[in-house]
Order: C-alpha cells, then sequence, then structure tokens
C-alpha cells in the first residue's frame, strides 16, 4: 500500500488559529520583568507613602543631588492620572508575571490576549519615555527604581513584539521578521545605549565630579 504524504498546514489557518503558545524564552521575560519591576513599584509605593505620612522622611534612593526618587514620586510627573504611577505598576507588573507563569506551564493564551498584552506594553513603553525625558529635561533628577521599571518595561515590549511577529499575532513582511530575529538583542542593546548615552550626557558634569 502506497504512502501519499499529508499536505502541510496552510500558513492562512495556522495564523488563525485562536489560541497561541509562547516560547520558554517569552515566559521568562515575562516572569522575569513583571516581578523585578512589581518589586520596583512596590518600593516606590512604600517610599511614597512615607513621604506622606512625614514629609521630612528621605527615602533610600535618596542618593544624591541627582540621583534621587522623592522629589519625582511627589512631583505632578509622578502622579500623572491623579494618583500615584506606582500603583500601575503594581498591577501591570503582577498581571504580567502570572500571564508568564502560565506560558511557562505550557498553557496557549488567545491571540486577542497575546495582543492586548503588546498594546500594554506599548503603551508602557511610550509613557517610560515620557517619563524619561520628564526626568531628564524637567526634573533633572535621576530615580533609580524609575530606571529599573524603564529598563524592564521595554524589554518586555520587546520580547511580547518578537514573539508576536514569530507566531504571526502580527503580521510583518518575511524578510522583516528576519532581520528582527536574527539581530534582537543587538537592537535592543542598542536602545539601551541610546538612552545610556542621554543620561551620562545630561548629568555628565556630576559624573564627571564623581571620578
Amino acid at each position: 500500500m502506497s504512502h501519499v504524504p499529508m499536505p502541510a498546514p496552510d500558513a492562512t489557518i495556522v495564523r488563525r488559529r485562536p489560541t497561541v503558545g509562547g516560547s520558554r524564552r517569552t515566559g521568562w521575560v515575562m516572569v522575569l520583568a513583571g516581578a523585578v519591576g512589581w518589586l520596583a513599584s512596590f518600593q516606590l509605593t512604600v517610599d511614597d507613602w512615607r513621604l506622606l505620612q512625614d514629609p521630612a522622611y528621605q527615602p533610600p534612593c535618596n542618593i544624591s543631588p541627582v540621583v534621587s526618587c522623592g522629589s519625582v514620586m511627589s512631583s505632578p510627573q509622578g502622579s500623572l492620572l491623579g494618583f500615584p504611577n506606582m500603583l500601575l505598576g503594581l498591577g501591570a507588573f503582577a498581571a504580567v508575571t502570572a500571564l508568564g507563569v502560565a506560558v511557562l506551564s505550557g498553557a496557549r493564551l488567545h491571540r486577542r490576549l497575546w495582543l492586548a498584552l503588546d498594546a500594554g506594553a506599548l503603551v508602557g513603553v511610550v509613557f517610560a519615555h515620557w517619563l524619561i525625558a520628564q526626568s531628564l529635561y524637567e526634573l533633572n533628577k535621576l530615580c533609580p527604581y524609575c530606571a529599573v521599571v524603564w529598563v524592564v518595561t521595554i524589554a518586555l515590549f520587546w520580547y511580547v513584539t518578537l514573539h508576536c511577529l514569530e507566531r504571526g499575532i502580527v503580521p510583518v513582511p518575511r524578510g522583516v521578521l528576519d532581520i528582527v530575529r536574527d539581530t534582537h538583542w543587538m537592537l535592543l542593546g542598542a536602545w539601551y545605549g541610546v538612552i545610556t548615552l542621554l543620561v551620562l550626557t545630561r548629568f555628565w558634569s556630576y559624573w564627571s565630579s564623581l571620578l
């Protein structure tokens, strides 16, 4: 009896599957970024609460006139929506961590959930870059815990987006996908490098005084 090869699944059908699993890389990025971001947001929440109770309180992240988070938390930029920004981080990062654990456990998330996660990460990245600009050029302060949130938010957005591109959740031309997939770590490093360069040049007089 001759063997009849089965046809390969159509790419369109694959893209339309309602649920999509995640790679271990994506799961670990979600767990680590979510956990670290949550811890940084929690510490900022604790310090903000103590500042409300005692205006003379000095948070441990008030290291110098430049590296400081107390004045950043009490600024209008620290409560953009009428409540402390870190409360957004507590909820968002907790949800990301839980989803990351689910992905590592083998759960397949609905395509719409992946899209919602990627869209939320995009909003977070835009918000983080607005806060970077405000910190560097308006408040003239560098908040250490805020910087941690910036780093993990960028990583989360980058790798969730990469996952969505690889699984066809967000369709892109094959050539673009190949370039992004092959150079994703270099592109992310360049992203961080630009931000680091901005921080170094903005406060160069302070950094050079430490040498």
